[in-house]
């Protein structure tokens, strides 16, 4: 029997140090929702990065949509395991996750379509203000046309008096791929790449922080808890603190995967850079977007059915970034 992926024999006495940081961000980019709170990545996309950044199974083969279900689904990844009730409990040895990632990678499988993954809702990288009508400056929001093809546009105003010109609509993906390209030459420049590094080291000490809040809203939980079954405090004022607690836990939990991700992004050449933008979570990609980026303004298409950017159709608003020349 083949030993599980992140552990160092069959037993799982010991986690393998190699293998326990892919195995944490592959399940960091599945757990990934957008803000419509649709999981962003299915488990062949995430196979996908994972065989792009050189990661292979235990017996030396490339991820798969199935070989990555298998290895979500195995509580031992948690340190956990199912007793003969089909209860989780303790496994009596270290995990790669926690135990609150593990449930809701669970919560995740439950939304799969039988045979497959459910179809997310798009998630548009620049519906959230950042992007806005050249004519009006009213900001583009996520539509789809009428052949279900997603698309940005400027919603007409409405009865109340609220929205846009309604004149201006591009096709999604003809905007983001314009926008990446761009968003990856920035990134290429020596200036920003140093930058950027620099602000690794300070993401990657956030890193430390985050994980030492979690560990202390972990205990502050427990302690509320333990006061409750003491009749220390009522029910009320214990429902509302773990209600508090657990709300931040969750918030605190969503900024370290984002910290990790880009603690972990590794700046190659130019290849690496395009491979790595190509296969990067949303949040990710927004993220970096609006590090660079002020705004994202859209201008009419010359003719209806365009399916190129027309020279001066969008027009980028770089922001200025201390230490780093202006940029064009």
């Amino acid at each position: 029997m083949p030993r599980l992926y992140g552990f160092d024999d069959a037993s799982r006495r010991r986690l393998r140090d190699d293998e326990v940081g892919p195995l944490r961000q592959m399940v960091s980019r599945a757990l990934q929702r957008s803000l419509q709170g649709e999981w962003e990545q299915s488990n062949a996309d995430v196979a996908v990065w994972a065989n792009g950044e050189g990661y292979r199974g235990t017996l030396g083969g490339e991820w798969k949509d199935a070989s990555v279900g298998r290895l979500f689904r195995n509580p031992a990844i948690a340190g956990l395991r199912y007793d003969e009730n089909g209860e989780l409990v303790d496994a009596g040895h270290e995990g790669a996750i926690t135990r609150e990632e593990f449930l809701e990678l669970q919560e995740r499988e439950k939304s799969r379509k039988p045979g497959g993954d459910a179809a997310p809702a798009y998630d548009y990288l620049y519906a959230d203000g950042d992007s806005t009508c050249g004519n009006c400056r009213h900001g583009l929001q996520g539509a789809r046309t009428n052949a279900g093809s997603p698309g940005y546009r400027c919603r007409p105003k409405n009865k109340e008096g609220r929205g846009g010109c309604g004149k201006v609509r591009i096709d999604a993906e003809l905007l983001e791929n314009h926008v990446g390209e761009y968003v990856v030459a920035e990134l290429l420049k020596p200036g920003i790449r140093e930058q950027i590094l620099a602000a690794q080291a300070a993401i990657r000490a956030q890193v430390v922080a985050l994980e030492d809040t979690l560990k202390d809203l972990e205990g502050r939980r427990k302690e509320a808890a333990t006061l409750y079954g003491k009749r220390e405090i009522g029910s009320d004022a214990w429902v509302a603190a773990d209600r508090q607690i657990t709300a931040n836990i969750k918030e605190t939990r969503t900024r370290l995967r984002y910290a990790e991700q880009m603690a972990g992004f590794s700046l190659g050449d130019a290849k690496d850079l395009v491979r790595w933008w190509n296969t990067a979570p949303s949040a990710s990609k927004k993220a970096i977007s609006r590090l660079f980026l002020e705004d994202i303004e859209v201008y009419p298409a010359s003719a209806q059915g365009v399916r190129t950017v027309e020279p001066g159709r969008v027009v980028l608003r770089w922001r200025t970034l201390p230490g780093v020349s202006s940029t064009s």
